[in-house]
C-alpha cells in the first residue's frame, strides 16, 4: 500500500529565522499605512489567509477579496526580500529524511501547510528543498486549516489514481493545530518538537507519534514504518 506523507513547513521543515512577523508588519504598513507589532497574533499552525483576516479585522478593515489580495501580495514581496537577511535553517535531520523518502517508490511526499503556495515555494526554494515535494494543500485552498487535508487527498487521487485510506496518510507538524488537522481526515499524526511547542506539550495532545527532532533519521523512518 502506498503511503501519503503530508508535511507542514514552518517549525517542521525549516526555521526562517523570524521572517514572518516583519514581513507581515511591513506589508501592513505598505498596504494600509498601519504600524503594528502584531503581538496580538499567533502564527503557529495558522493559515496565511486567516492571519490576514485577523489582522485586518483587528484594525477595522473589511476583509474583502481585494484587501486580502493587496495585503498578501505585499507580504509575499517582503518575505522574499527578508529571507536572505535572516539566519534561517533547515531543521535537524530534514535533508537526510527527505533524501531517503524520495528514493522509496511506495511513498508520496507532499505538503499540508498554512502557507500560501507562493510563500511555500519562496521559503523552501530559498533553503533548497522545494523540489522534494510533489504537490500540496495550501492557504490558497481554504483559510481554515482543518479543511486542507481534503484538498491534499483530492490532489493525491488526481495524480496517483489512488484513494489513500486514513491509515496510509501521515500528517507531520510541530503544533497542536497540525495534530488536529490530521485528525480531521482520520490520518496518523506525527508531531515534532522543533517549533514553539515542547515534546511534553505536544504529547498532551496525544498524536500517534512524537519526536524531539528527526536527527536520528533511520530510527524515525523505522518507527514510522516508512
Amino acid at each position: 500500500m502506498k503511503k501519503l506523507l503530508l508535511f507542514d513547513i514552518d517549525g517542521t521543515l525549516i526555521d526562517t529565522g523570524g521572517t514572518g512577523f516583519p514581513a507581515l508588519q511591513q506589508a501592513l504598513q505598505d498596504s494600509f499605512g498601519i504600524e503594528d507589532d502584531l503581538s496580538h497574533i499567533s502564527l503557529a499552525g495558522a493559515t496565511d489567509t486567516n492571519i490576514c483576516r485577523e489582522i485586518l479585522a483587528h484594525h477595522g478593515i473589511e476583509p474583502t477579496a481585494a484587501n486580502i489580495a493587496r495585503y498578501l501580495d505585499s507580504y509575499l514581496h517582503h518575505l522574499q526580500m527578508l529571507l536572505p537577511e535572516k539566519s534561517g535553517r533547515v531543521l535537524p535531520g530534514i535533508l537526510e529524511l527527505l533524501g531517503k523518502l524520495q528514493s522509496r517508490p511506495g511513498l508520496v511526499v507532499a505538503l499540508l501547510t498554512g502557507n500560501l503556495i507562493r510563500g511555500a515555494e519562496i521559503k523552501l526554494a530559498h533553503f533548497g528543498i522545494w523540489h522534494f515535494f510533489e504537490f500540496g494543500a495550501f492557504a490558497d485552498d481554504h483559510h481554515v486549516r482543518n479543511e486542507l487535508g481534503h484538498f491534499a487527498k483530492a490532489r493525491a487521487l488526481e495524480k496517483h489514481g489512488v484513494e489513500f485510506p486514513p491509515e496510509a496518510i501521515y500528517v507531520i507538524g510541530d503544533t497542536p493545530k497540525d495534530i488536529a488537522c490530521g485528525r480531521a481526515i482520520g490520518a496518523k499524526t506525527v508531531a515534532v518538537a522543533t517549533g514553539e511547542y515542547s515534546r511534553d506539550e505536544l504529547e498532551s495532545y496525544q498524536p500517534d507519534f512524537v519526536f524531539e527532532n528527526f536527527s536520528e533519521t533511520a530510527h524515525a523512518i523505522e518507527r514510522l514504518g516508512w
